[in-house]
């Protein structure tokens, strides 16, 4: 699909459908493996903390991908080799090292640190 047929598609402006779409963001990691935080104020935020299914099974499967690609481990993993368990445990234990940005529908975005999320889906 060329550039103009995309643009007809999706609408005007420059941008693609993956852009329209709910973003999970990889942050730079201190030395320490902390992520700076989100510069947003708690009380200015309109989402709920909770973390959704889908923000959940996209954030395993990026970390599970950047572990696989040998990213630095942000937990103890003892024996285990399978990078999706080990993206679990970081995410049990909150220590995974992304950002989800979600699209309000005036086209503003709100950072929230995977650590600040509740996750039923443990």
């Amino acid at each position: 699909m060329s550039d103009q047929e995309s643009r007809e598609t999706y609408g005007s402006d420059d941008k693609t459908f993956e852009e329209h779409q709910e973003e999970i963001l990889l942050e730079e990691a201190d030395v320490d493996g902390r992520i700076k935080e989100p510069e947003q104020e708690a009380e200015k935020r309109y989402t709920s903390p909770i973390m959704t299914k889908f923000e959940r099974a996209k954030i395993l499967g990026i970390r599970a991908q950047q572990i696989s690609m040998s990213a630095p481990i942000m937990v103890e993993y003892g024996d285990e080799t399978d990078p999706v368990e080990i993206a679990k445990k970081e995410l049990k234990e909150k220590k995974t090292p992304l950002i989800v940005l979600r699209r309000l529908p005036d086209n503003t975005y709100e950072k929230w640190a995977v650590k600040d999320l509740i996750n039923f889906y443990d």
